[in-house]
């Protein structure tokens, strides 16, 4: 391991030196790939600088320890050596944590899909509120949500929507939230009291570029067609709305926010590529099916995973086992605990099944 910091070192400061050369700017795309390069490497640099640090201190303390004849210096010294020693042992782990491969998709925008599920209207106005969830908790990280999609229905349900993130690491913190969604709770309309299961399931997935995923025209049928539902004067004034089918896998996108029908055909498309990306992602998970089931959120989509209980105000991640009692928080966009909880259960996987190997 530490072979192979000592070369990404060696490797940061040459990046360095290359791009505090005079002409370093000249060639932008060059410039730009280098400072991603440096970007990437300085969180790993500065442990590894941290962890350097540390075991140079518990040099110097041990070599104090046995020179030094006052006894006050000594304790001193000890006490400096065990806190120095709890530093190395906690920063190895955030080392090997930072060696853990990459996903490539981590740094990508995404587009999320939420669907009802079973329940019936009460599946749709859960849809709705997991919709209001991941707004209000995109909000407060400040990244865009952009609409694509929504089928609505006439109590503020929603049967379907479709829309994109863009922010800084997007995939890599939302992508644990792909799964089957379940609530329960009592129906506004449930006259008896009795408590209902409804569903919706999540889909997160990375956006993709032209460059990922090629597209043949061929294999496109796009059709133009009058926006419905809320949207104001264009709706059913306009042939606005866009609606594509992919041949080949049969999957159809619709596109009816925008006024604009390019705008429209820009999303649909930016939707078809990423779920022809993600279908391509699914296989690959499919094909190493025991590194998938050591990993939490890159699963099968149909695994339920969290649960939404409004009697006892409680959410539980069933992947992790984590119970929290602030439904409301959560429901509000809080959900920065369980997202950190799944990450930290995913690295815990990762780095056990890097030390069998």
């Amino acid at each position: 391991m530490f072979d192979r910091l000592d070369d990404i070192l060696m490797k940061y400061e040459e990046l360095q030196a290359e791009l505090s050369s005079p002409d370093a700017a000249n060639d932008q795309n060059r410039f730009r790939k280098l400072m991603k390069e440096q970007s990437d490497l300085t969180p790993l640099v500065e442990k590894y600088t941290e962890y350097k640090a540390a075991k140079k201190n518990i040099e110097d303390s041990l070599e104090l320890i046995d020179m030094e004849s006052d006894e006050e210096m000594k304790e001193l010294a000890r006490e400096e050596l065990a806190a120095s020693k709890a530093d190395v042992e906690r920063l190895e782990r955030d080392l090997k944590i930072l060696l853990l491969p990459k996903d490539p998709s981590d740094d990508k925008d995404i587009v999320v899909e939420i669907r009802a599920g079973a329940g019936g209207d009460e599946a749709a106005l859960f849809a709705a509120e997991l919709y209001r969830m991941y707004v209000h908790y995109i909000e407060s990280k400040r990244w865009k949500v952009e609409l694509v999609n929504v089928d609505e229905t006439g109590i503020g349900g929603m049967k379907e929507v479709e829309f994109m993130v863009k922010g800084q690491g997007a995939y890599s913190v939302l992508k644990y939230e792909s799964g089957v969604h379940r609530v329960q709770r009592v129906p506004e309309t449930e006259s008896g009291g009795r408590i209902h299961t409804s569903t919706a399931s999540v889909a997160v997935m990375p956006e993709a570029e032209e460059v990922d995923v090629q597209i043949d025209e061929k294999d496109i049928r796009i059709d133009v067609m009058r926006a419905s539902g809320n949207g104001g004067q264009c709706v059913n004034t306009t042939d606005s709305a866009v609606r594509l089918t992919h041949y080949p896998t049969g999957i159809v996108v619709y596109s009816q926010t925008e006024k604009s029908q390019l705008q429209n055909r820009d999303k649909a498309f930016a939707l078809l590529r990423a779920k022809l990306y993600d279908l391509e992602l699914q296989k690959a998970h499919d094909a190493e099916a025991d590194a998938r089931r050591s990993q939490i959120g890159t699963g099968d989509r149909s695994e339920k995973i969290r649960t939404y209980n409004f009697p006892q105000g409680r959410v539980t991640d069933h992947r992790i086992g984590l119970t929290l009692y602030k439904l409301d928080k959560v429901m509000n966009g809080d959900i920065q605990e369980i997202i950190d909880a799944c990450i930290a259960a995913d690295q815990a996987a990762k780095l056990a099944k890097m030390n069998e190997d």
